[in-house]
């Protein structure tokens, strides 16, 4: 039997649905063979793929990874692509609760010239984010939501992005073991009916957007009414995006 074949093998026994794509991106990643018998323990020890080998494919950008980190979804591709088509070359851009800062990267790519600004509470992810970002020019900094920013941007930003958490805090125990366990819970947990902290960010975003600036929430096709009920209570009008092919739901704000 093949190394790689071997691989497979043990990646599907530990129950590796997509067993022959992590053995391919596993031995990419090899330094040698001990390195990858390390990666491969790790794997089949419950760590995803994305914190063992270093990196995350997100919307064709390649994101550096670490242990511990949110690990971008592909779901949330939809959420960058509608806010890359909000956003102008020169816009000011917010990555709320950016995370590995994934989506700000992906701005950064597509739009030229952005002010790109990120922030999030977990250390580990803002300094993901710094490296990610950097190249960019991306200001990352740490704290809650809008008090990370320079109040310099109220009123200034053009494109506010959020990946807030949006899981119901109930539904946590049901989560796959990968997140529940390798992933921090700031960056899972929505409160009672996952929409805490959209509510917050839906209070505060009429002080911070541009008078043509645009709030984007990722939200569940469950939680959508309640993410748009809070986003009209502080008084944007707003309309919903959904891609069934990547279970993703995406709603946009603006001002009246």
């Amino acid at each position: 039997m093949t190394v790689v074949a071997d691989l497979i093998d043990r990646l599907r026994a530990a129950g590796c649905v997509f067993a022959e794509d992590e053995a391919a991106v596993l031995t990419s990643a090899t330094a040698g063979p001990d390195h990858l018998e390390q990666m491969v323990l790790r794997r089949i020890a419950g760590e995803p793929l994305e914190q063992v080998v270093g990196w995350a494919d997100f919307a064709g950008v390649r994101i550096a990874m670490a242990p511990g980190v949110f690990v971008p979804r592909r779901r949330s591709e939809l959420l960058a692509l509608q806010a890359v088509a909000a956003a102008r070359p020169g816009a000011v851009v917010v990555d709320l609760c950016c995370g590995t800062g994934a989506i700000g990267a992906v701005l950064a790519t597509e739009v030229a010239g952005i002010d790109l600004y990120a922030c999030d509470l977990d250390p580990a992810a803002v300094a993901c984010a710094t490296t990610n970002l950097g190249p960019y020019g991306g200001t990352v900094s740490r704290g809650d939501l809008y008090d990370a920013l320079p109040i310099a941007l109220r009123g200034r930003v053009d494109v506010l992005v959020a990946n807030a958490p949006y899981v119901p805090t109930q539904d946590l125990a049901f989560m796959p073991s990968e997140a529940r366990d390798h992933e921090p819970t700031t960056a899972l947990d929505g409160g009672a009916d996952g929409v805490d902290l959209h509510r917050r960010i839906a209070a505060g975003a009429p002080s911070w957007l541009s008078p043509s600036g645009q709030l984007l929430i990722e939200t569940s096709a469950r939680q959508e009414p309640l993410t748009t009920a809070a986003l009209r209570a502080a008084g944007l009008r707003s309309s919903t995006v959904r891609d069934d092919d990547l279970d993703a739901t995406v709603v946009i704000a603006r001002s009246p």
